[in-house]
């Protein structure tokens, strides 16, 4: 058990001199390792106590230099660039050649390639444990905290197997309070009501397990106890940039990441958490150059965190990776940085203003009119207008849902202002929506991935 921990902490990072190495192997990832410089080399460390995983969904080069750019200028860096090991991963699933975030969650929680669509099995349906299950087995405390509902693909390969990520968000749930799973914090509430369990209310069961069930940022910056539960919206947490337009009382990334780690560390017995930037995907899909820039920042924030706590304990282990890449994204010379600057919510909330005309089954020229000028600063005519309506219908003649149309937004915006994104009608035909092959990063800071501290 031991063992296979310990080749599951060496699927994550490869630690090792500067310079380039090439590590495949059947446990589903294929490293190429790239020491970068050394921002504070390892100091006589042990094995780790603790880990920290962050996984930062759809998180490729590109999401990381529109961050760095919009954030910092040419001459900036992220946090996590200062981390002193970094590599390259290859992304492809056991039945595509581009993952969905199903996929690739496994690979990073388990360890195995999987079919698209399937979560904490092996293609043929098999259970495959993940480190947070052997990390429960070994007495220790383990967490999973997402931005997304907590029953989505990462969150839920940590936590849960099943054979299909669509279907089984249910009994993801169940299985999270039978795994007696130490700290969730996240969206997707609705999925613990009764009318998503057969007539139970899982978040009653969880409380007569000894859970603390909190709903907002104040009561989570409050709670006291082992066990928490916090669910802070019916679906997805809001976006960044939403969350500092409404005013929203959900907690951010950085806050839920440092009372996860707070409670997880209470008895000092060794922990396994879990922390997904999850909406820096779904920013990617709707070609939100700013959400992507907004989320990865709160990202970066909450890596920084978690580092500086490590640095502080001398005993945990920080990894920071993505399962996937999202549309594509690059930073092309003619890229409108400062317009898009100016941009203050997301294609999602723009999509929320429009107002659909039941006779024309379609949404008004003068509304889409405003609301391109009212949030991007960019004048449509009545034909640039229609051209979104026309966009916005499904071969049946229906209009997109709310999610489909936040994209059609995005991709219009990201047309005017040349960003660098993969062309909608390609988003179109992926299953995925938009998940590309490309390689993604993976950085380490801390005690070598040799297995617990025992």
């Amino acid at each position: 058990m031991k063992r296979k921990l310990q080749i599951l902490l060496m699927v994550f990072v490869f630690v090792g001199s500067p310079g380039f190495s090439i590590v495949n192997n059947h446990y589903g990832l294929k490293v190429i390792h790239v020491s970068a410089e050394n921002r504070v080399l390892n100091k006589a460390y042990k094995k780790p106590k603790n880990i920290i995983f962050l996984i930062g969904d759809g998180m490729g080069i590109g999401q990381m230099e529109i961050a760095r750019l919009f954030e910092y200028g040419k001459e900036g860096r992220l946090f996590m660039q200062t981390l002193p090991h970094l590599g390259l991963v290859q992304t492809y699933s056991a039945n595509n050649f581009v993952t969905d975030s199903a996929a690739g969650a496994t690979a990073l929680a388990t360890g195995h390639k999987t079919n698209n669509g399937m979560i904490g099995v092996t293609p043929d349906g098999k259970e495959a444990k993940s480190i947070l299950d052997l990390f429960k087995e070994h007495g220790k405390k383990v967490g999973v905290i997402s931005t997304n509902t907590v029953t989505d693909a990462t969150p839920a390969a940590f936590t849960a197997s099943v054979n299909n990520r669509w279907s089984g968000q249910a009994e993801i749930a169940r299985q999270q309070l039978e795994n007696q799973i130490d700290v969730i914090l996240g969206g997707g509430a609705s999925m613990f009501k009764p009318e998503n369990q057969n007539g139970i209310d899982l978040i009653d069961q969880f409380k007569q397990k000894g859970y603390t069930y909190v709903t907002d940022r104040g009561q989570l910056q409050n709670v006291k106890g082992e066990k928490i539960l916090g669910l802070f919206h019916p679906s997805y947490m809001t976006f960044k940039q939403d969350r500092d337009e409404l005013r929203s009382n959900e907690p951010d990334l950085k806050l839920m990441a440092q009372k996860a780690i707070e409670t997880l560390s209470i008895g000092n017995k060794g922990f396994f958490v879990m922390i997904e930037g999850a909406r820096i995907d779904h920013a990617a899909h709707s070609a939100d150059i700013p959400g992507i820039w907004k989320e990865m920042m709160e990202f970066d924030q909450t890596v920084e965190y978690a580092v500086k706590w490590a640095e502080k304990q001398g005993d945990t282990l920080v990894v920071v990776a993505a399962d996937h890449e999202t549309m594509g994204i690059s930073a092309p010379e003619p890229l409108n940085v400062e317009a898009y600057k100016k941009i203050k919510v997301s294609p999602e909330y723009m999509a929320a203003q429009l107002v659909y005309d039941q006779g024309s089954q379609q949404y008004t020229i003068e509304s889409i009119r405003d609301v391109f000028y009212r949030f991007a600063g960019i004048s449509l005519s009545d034909s640039e207008a229609q051209k979104l309506n026309t966009r916005l219908k499904s071969n049946s003649g229906k209009v997109y849902a709310s999610k489909q149309t936040a994209w059609e937004i995005g991709s219009l915006i990201a047309e005017y202002m040349n960003a660098g994104i993969l062309d909608r009608k390609v988003r179109a035909q992926s299953p995925t929506g938009g998940h590309t092959a490309n390689m993604i990063p993976i950085f380490s800071f801390g005690q070598e991935p040799n297995g617990l501290k025992e």
